[in-house]
């Protein structure tokens, strides 16, 4: 039976005490207690061993410092872009989470807290202590979170109460999720977490789809000529899943996001040198940039060498060859293009979009203002 508009099994906490007590008083693996099944991964176990080989105890006091001056100023410097790009993102968050007593932080690649935002009770000191810019709280220093993990396991996370390391750490509950460049590597992480509330698992989401927000807007803002949004056809572009590949006017690569590294194998070199989109594309590369110039004509076909195919819309930067196309107006475009090919058959175009009739039609007259 579960708690009600929950979804937890009230002896949640009473499996992770269980847990506990297999790894750090008896030596066994949590496994053993049958209680794997509700583990997606053993990432919480292998956190655990890790704190208990560096002989820390989970009833220890932990300081929750602030690095040094001198640390804190480099790494603000070295933050400035992920700050930036996050700020809008956190503004939104803090909306959406503002009636569950979770608030968010953003870490650097070290864990090292660069901005927090939400309803932080400040008069709570287990609130205020973890908020505070420059304060580490990584997994050496203040053992298992959803930031450790975040950042070890480089994948999404949900952390409650006792599944922390230390006793003092216990009151909190929270989400995690790595942020990764336009060149690959991890830079940070996005946390919400909340003081003795509720467990609400469905946050590992919205703090995913939320970095994947961020990180778009760190490619996006590498410089740049021109911006490919590309994604399967079939699907409809302009959301946080497109692929995002940033080109120079030579058309090397300056950036992109993690889909398109899932998308374009060749992508992956990215992080060890330069990478040309001729190395990406089954085609000349140079028309892209004059169908920029001509967004209402829609999306185009993109070629790989694999010899696989994506739908693209060519981009140019803002301020180099004008000003881009509104994302919801290349939505309407392509259903548009979508109804055109099916010679006005609406239902036809639909179905060919994933999308339902209604959506066509309400789509089309919000271009036309209706």
């Amino acid at each position: 039976m579960n708690v009600p508009g929950t979804g937890i099994a009230p002896d949640r906490l009473l499996q992770i005490e269980r847990a506990r007590q297999a790894v750090m008083e008896e030596g066994r693996s949590m496994t053993d207690m049958l209680v794997h099944g509700w583990y997606e991964s053993a990432w919480i176990e292998r956190s655990w061993r890790r704190c208990l080989d560096q002989g820390r105890h989970p009833q220890e006091s932990i300081g929750f410092d602030q690095v040094a001056e001198q640390h804190m100023r480099r790494t603000a410097e070295a933050s400035h872009d992920l700050v930036a790009a996050a700020r809008p993102v956190l503004e939104q968050l803090g909306r959406a989470i503002a009636s569950t007593r979770y608030f968010a932080i953003l870490t650097n690649e070290e864990g090292i807290v660069v901005d927090a935002h939400g309803p932080i009770d400040r008069a709570d000191p287990r609130a205020s202590v973890i908020t505070r810019v420059g304060v580490d709280l990584s997994e050496r220093s203040v053992g298992t979170t959803a930031i450790g993990a975040a950042l070890t396991e480089l994948q999404p996370v949900w952390l409650h109460r006792g599944e922390h390391f230390f006793h003092a750490t216990s009151c909190y509950s929270c989400a995690g999720a790595p942020l990764f460049g336009p060149d690959g590597h991890c830079v940070g992480m996005l946390d919400l977490t909340g003081i003795d509330a509720a467990e609400r698992p469905e946050l590992k989401h919205l703090v995913a789809q939320s970095a994947r927000t961020i990180e778009n807007a760190l490619t996006l803002s590498r410089p740049h000529r021109l911006a490919l949004r590309f994604n399967w056809p079939g699907r409809i572009l302009g959301d946080d899943d497109d692929g995002l590949v940033c080109l120079d006017a030579d058309g090397w690569v300056t950036g992109s996001n993690a889909a398109a590294r899932q998308m374009v194998a060749a992508l992956a070199g990215a992080a060890q040198g330069p990478v040309h989109c001729s190395e990406l594309f089954a085609q000349p590369w140079e028309p892209l940039f004059d169908r920029a110039a001509h967004p209402d004509q829609g999306p185009v076909e993109l070629a790989l060498w694999s010899g696989l195919r994506l739908a693209c819309l060519p981009q140019v930067a803002g301020g180099t060859h004008g000003a881009r196309m509104p994302l919801r107006d290349v939505e309407i475009a392509l259903i548009r293009k979508a109804v055109s090919d099916a010679r006005g058959n609406v239902m036809e175009a639909a179905r060919a979009l994933g999308i339902s009739r209604a959506t066509v039609y309400r789509k089309l007259a919000q271009k036309s203002g209706k």
